[in-house]
């Protein structure tokens, strides 16, 4: 894709996605990397589909699936996802696209597979005998595709990396089409009578997983990853993790009684996420834009904690003002709704784990930091500067999620940097003062 006519040189590092890279290169590394990605699909997918068959393996059936139709045209959606998956890597604007996009494939191939092995499941419904072309797709099918593979369908995760790679590029009728025709893939992997429900949610949390992980746009959430040596950090941390294991050992017993009990499987994730985050992973597992803005696998995977989150606020702040003007425009307050975002010029949002509020049309500041830990020197000196900058265009609201601990070390700071207070501890007095209680660490205190 070229930049437009008027755009110089020099505006190239700003639109990375619009960056000119000769297309032959893209092919041959798209090539490149479906020449290793068959071979491995084809030798781990059979190999965990031979496993399964040298046992009785146990399945997880509602008895409302056996009221499901037998569509046989339907194997012509499911199909049709192998020539996308090779299309989406073919097609693309530069060779990171492809490198992040076969990484989505391969993670979701990985985790699959070792879960095919380590938990196999079987199909219990038999096709009927089909004819014509839907006969003709089910046979090959049936030639290495046996009815075990079952948690998580490797297609639907396929299935959701494939339709989020083609919603960035499609748009009008092309879009809404491609929208329905994914419909169709999805609902085909009930109809062909291939998986069971359970396989469907399932599929559905490793393909967001793998979005994740390889995010179209932005920091890798591994990248440059360095285990914390802050102690409150690593405490917070193991917090995290001994909740994500305590959900997983829930869901794997409670599945035992009923496979509702799985749904555990989405907050344990979403736990395991903010673990990694105090781990030393950091602010960038959120995938906040500069906007407040999340990406889609963000949003969705992390709903169990933002909710969390977000009853955490109302239960600390309900009675409390929700924002105080500290001095000359500039206000402190908890994360705000869109009305009362609106209420100001310029929002400055510290809270690494909250989305901007829907409907908000003001200029959105997102520095996002992580809960409960204070900030860098560098990150308040880059917030203070922001709200220097944002002053110039009126009202600023400097917000994390409680407005106790980020925001208030921020705010306190730029008293001091622009000499509105004398010291830190004037600082602290005048916050304190205004009518919110205020935590400050040691760091941001001095």
């Amino acid at each position: 894709m070229d930049l437009p006519a008027c755009a110089s040189p020099r505006d190239a590092p700003a639109l990375p996605a619009l960056s000119r890279e000769p297309y032959p290169g893209i092919v041959l590394r798209a090539a490149l990397w479906l020449a290793f990605l068959a071979p491995f699909f084809y030798a781990t997918y059979g190999f965990a589909n031979w496993l399964a068959s040298r046992h009785d393996v146990g399945s997880i059936v509602f008895g409302w699936e056996r009221g499901i139709p037998f569509l046989a045209w339907t194997i012509v959606p499911y199909w049709s996802i192998n020539l996308f998956y090779g299309l989406s890597l073919l097609l693309n604007n530069s060779k990171s696209g492809v490198d992040r996009l076969a990484g989505r494939y391969l993670t979701a191939q990985i985790v699959a597979v070792a879960c095919f092995i380590l938990f196999p499941l079987t199909a219990t419904f038999v096709r009927p005998q089909t004819s014509g072309l839907p006969g003709f797709m089910f046979a090959v099918l049936g030639g290495f595709d046996k009815p075990f593979n079952q948690a998580p369908s490797l297609h639907i995760a396929l299935l959701v990396i494939i339709w989020d790679h083609w919603r960035h590029r499609l748009a009008g009728i092309a879009g809404f089409a491609w929208h329905v025709w994914c419909f169709l893939i999805g609902a085909s992997v009930l109809t062909t009578w291939q998986h069971h429900f359970i396989d469907i949610p399932t599929g559905a949390l490793l393909g967001l997983f793998a979005l994740w992980l390889f995010p179209r746009d932005g920091a890798l959430p591994f990248a440059g990853f360095r285990l914390t040596a802050d102690p409150k950090a690593r405490l917070l941390a193991l917090f995290y993790a001994l909740g994500a294991a305590f959900a997983l050992a829930g869901a794997a017993a409670g599945a035992l009684v009923s496979a509702l009990w799985l749904i555990l499987l989405w907050p344990a994730l979403a736990l395991a996420i903010i673990a990694f985050a105090y781990a030393g992973a950091g602010a960038k597992v959120f995938q906040k834009t500069a906007d407040g803005r999340v990406s889609l696998a963000s949003r969705l995977l992390l709903w169990p904690y933002r909710v969390a989150a977000k009853v955490n606020v109302w239960a600390w702040t309900r009675k409390l003002p929700a924002q105080i003007v500290i001095a000359d425009g500039v206000s402190l307050g908890r994360f705000p709704t869109a009305a009362e975002a609106d209420a100001f010029g310029t929002v400055i949002d510290l809270a690494g784990e909250l989305e901007r509020p829907r409907g908000a049309s003001i200029h959105w500041m997102s520095l996002a930091m992580v809960d409960l830990l204070p900030p860098s020197r560098e990150a308040r000196a880059q917030a203070v500067a922001a709200i220097e900058t944002a002053r110039g265009q009126g009202t600023v609201l400097v917000c994390c999620a409680l407005g106790f601990q980020r925001s208030a070390a921020v705010v306190a700071e730029w008293l001091v940097a622009s000499g509105r207070a004398a010291t830190p501890d004037q600082a602290r007095g005048k916050l304190a003062a205004a009518g919110r209680p205020v935590h400050l660490g040691m760091d941001a205190a001095t």
